[in-house]
């Protein structure tokens, strides 16, 4: 399990990082809300432990940004005892759980471990990224006032990028996991789909398109701020 830690005392810190490692984690420590950001967005992690005071962006900025984008990596804010007000403003915003400071080391990871647990067995029915909307259940992606059903290989190919907006995905990855490992499909047909998906984003007129990069892959960028209220 790979988490994010993001904490601006370096002794706690450290101390936080040993711990989680001796228990099996693998940790990036950052330590401040810009870098947490930054990690947060360019890197898939199981969970994120974001205290809420810290320098350049405060963990409630960070945790607003990341639920607007559309991540759902399970939060775990750290907060002071004396932080009611922004425990509530932390829960509202999207995250999973709080631990007030200063804590016990083994109340930190049954947290973490409970909040992990929750990640494996909880299936959304909604995925969301920039003003995109995919029912899990239905097929339909929206967007604003538009809305389609999209046929099963859009819907695989969509669900995809969208669980993984984060990062590019192969050509290869793409027809593996939307065709699966025993297909007799080739690439093409991944280009074929990934461009039948680039016009039905632009017939919803999203703000979300499908960028490539050459010998990489496939990854969705927001390309202007979108007309949702979040």
């Amino acid at each position: 399990m790979k988490l994010l830690y993001a904490e601006d005392e370096p002794a706690l810190s450290e101390a936080v990082v040993d711990y989680l490692t001796y228990h099996k984690y693998i940790v990036d420590a950052v330590y401040n809300g810009a870098d947490a950001y930054d990690y947060a967005t360019s890197s898939d992690y199981d969970g994120i432990i974001l205290d809420i005071m810290m320098p350049k962006r405060d963990g409630l900025e960070v945790l607003t940004d990341l639920r607007r984008n559309g991540c759902r990596t399970p939060v775990l804010l750290l907060t002071a005892k004396t932080q009611v007000e922004d425990r509530i403003r932390g829960l509202d915003t999207g995250a999973d759980d709080y631990l007030p400071k200063p804590f016990d080391m083994g109340e930190l990871i049954a947290r973490i471990r409970a909040m992990l647990r929750r990640r494996e067995e909880y299936h959304p029915d909604l995925i969301r990224f920039g003003d995109l909307t995919l029912n899990m259940q239905s097929g339909v992606l929206a967007a604003g006032e538009f809305s389609f059903a999209l046929p099963k290989q859009e819907y695989r190919l969509m669900e995809l990028l969208m669980l993984n907006h984060t990062m590019y995905l192969s050509t290869e990855d793409l027809l593996v996991k939307a065709w699966g490992y025993n297909t007799e499909t080739d690439i093409n047909s991944v280009w074929l789909y990934i461009s039948y998906l680039r016009k039905r984003l632009s017939a919803m007129n999203s703000a979300v398109e499908i960028v490539s990069k050459r010998n990489v892959g496939y990854k969705l960028e927001v390309r202007h701020a979108p007309n949702t209220v979040y």
